[in-house]
């Protein structure tokens, strides 16, 4: 028995591109789409980079040459040349080739690396992190040697305070030395001299104006009791004794050095002319004779017999306590 076979059909032909014509849609032809759309918000997106690569390096190293570098596999970047903001950041001009210098290595490269950290294979991250860490050993280091220098300057300063306290101390104390010494000197050298009237007043001092007299007063008063012991102030030859008109009964004593003391308004004398006497020896008595207003006194210092100096001063300088 004979059976037929149908033959599958021809499959029908695509129209070509020339029966169908050219699309060209059209506002009429195209029907708007309503309703929400969702938009899928891009996540992530962060450039690669190394395991050492800061934030502001890797915006130094972009800018420089437009190339980061990743640990796993490189990828090209491009971006607007940002150098010109990032010279801006505190630090990072150094790193671009502006104004600031570079710590550490040579000029950079477009990479943002130096000859040096190309040459020993350096990717950008580890170039940045070295120069950063340089330059905070250098920012440390000037630390340290400004802290030396102000401990140096408080040291210097303390030794200079030091040195002027005790050149004081020392001043003090050698003023002190000469004080005593002088006190010392003046008391051995008041042994060989004696007060002229014990327990008298002083009156009229050395260059007082007055009615009483026709000059300046040329010398010291001791108002005592008439009577009174006068005694010779130093050892010494007397030159003199008798009336002297307005100074009265005078005596005048002459030392070894040719001073001569004048002791006037006595109202008796106990020595004459060429006695020697001692410091202490007694050799008149205080009265009121010749220009005097009352018993005392009158008692003058002739330095090698010429003009008279003021007798307290004279004394003083010879230890004597008045």
């Amino acid at each position: 028995m004979q059976h037929s076979i149908d033959e599958a059909p021809a499959p029908t032909p695509a129209p070509s591109s020339e029966a169908l014509g050219e699309w060209n849609p059209t506002k009429e032809s195209v029907r708007s789409v309503r309703g929400r759309h969702k938009v899928v918000k891009q996540r992530g997106g962060s450039m690669a980079r190394s395991g050492a690569v800061l934030g502001v390096g890797m915006i130094a190293a972009v800018g420089a040459g437009g190339i980061a570098t990743a640990q796993e596999k490189p990828a090209a970047i491009s971006m607007p040349d940002v150098s010109e903001k990032a010279k801006e950041l505190p630090g990072v001009g150094s790193l671009l080739g502006g104004d600031e210098t570079v710590v550490a290595g040579g000029p950079l490269t477009q990479g943002a690396l130096t000859e040096s950290d190309a040459a020993a294979g350096r990717d950008t991250g580890e170039a940045l992190r070295s120069r950063i860490l340089q330059q905070a050993a250098d920012q440390k280091s000037q630390a340290a040697t400004s802290a030396q220098e102000a401990a140096l300057t408080k040291a210097a300063d303390a030794a200079e305070a030091k040195a002027k306290q005790e050149l004081s101390q020392n001043k003090k104390a050698a003023a002190e030395k000469a004080r005593k010494a002088e006190a010392a000197r003046l008391a051995k050298l008041a042994k060989s001299f004696s007060l002229p009237v014990a327990g008298a007043q002083l009156t009229s001092y050395f260059g007082e104006a007055g009615s009483l007299w026709s000059n300046d007063h040329t010398g010291q008063d001791f108002a005592a009791a008439s009577g009174t012991p006068i005694k010779a102030v130093a050892s010494g030859t007397i030159k003199e004794a008798g009336w002297a008109g307005s100074f009265g009964y005078r005596t005048i004593l002459e030392l070894k050095d040719g001073t001569e003391l004048w002791f006037a308004h006595q109202s008796s004398m106990n020595v004459s002319a060429g006695e020697k006497v001692a410091a202490g020896d007694v050799i008149g008595r205080v009265g009121a004779t010749g220009n005097v207003t009352g018993a005392h006194l009158h008692l003058e210092v002739h330095p090698g017999g010429g003009s008279a100096i003021d007798p307290l001063a004279w004394m003083r300088g010879k230890g004597l306590k008045v």
